[in-house]
């Protein structure tokens, strides 16, 4: 039996979908990240793009992109945060917050090297981001 996950904004005017398994989970520390949190750092889950869907609310749903390998969305209404699309990794970022159901289980901190909160809890700390995203592949300590 297939697990569909569901979420909304913060004033509940867009849900969204998760369908399945994501297919990573874990914590990014970019300077981008953590403004558009308005945290110091943030919780990820990834899914493959057929897997996530909006499924109220989509007239309400705004996007930003401040580069090409980031269509952050966003409830219009409320300013709550939804996902992010991530075109070149041929990923979806469902924020863990927004699938309150979905037991986050973190494998990965991506983008150490920018961190302002260290976290010591045994997982891998990338520089940045793994090679087939792109990145290094480095680890660093915690």
């Amino acid at each position: 039996m297939t697990t569909t996950y569901r979420g909304t904004c913060f004033c509940g005017a867009v849900e969204v979908e998760a369908t399945g398994a994501p297919v990573g989970m874990g914590y990014c520390h970019c300077s981008s990240c953590r403004s558009w949190a308005a945290a110091p750092v943030n919780a990820f889950t990834l899914w493959q793009p057929d897997a996530v869907r909006v499924t109220r609310g989509a007239e309400s749903v705004g996007e930003y992109s401040k580069n090409p390998t980031s269509e952050r969305r966003y409830c219009t209404q409320c300013g709550g945060h939804l996902m992010t699309n991530h075109p070149p990794f041929g990923l979806i970022d469902v924020y863990a917050a927004t699938l309150p159901t979905l037991k986050f289980e973190p494998g990965v901190h991506v983008n150490y090297a920018e961190t302002v909160l260290p976290m010591k809890d045994g997982l891998p700390k990338m520089r940045d981001f793994p090679k087939e995203l792109g990145g290094s592949g480095e680890t660093i300590p915690e």
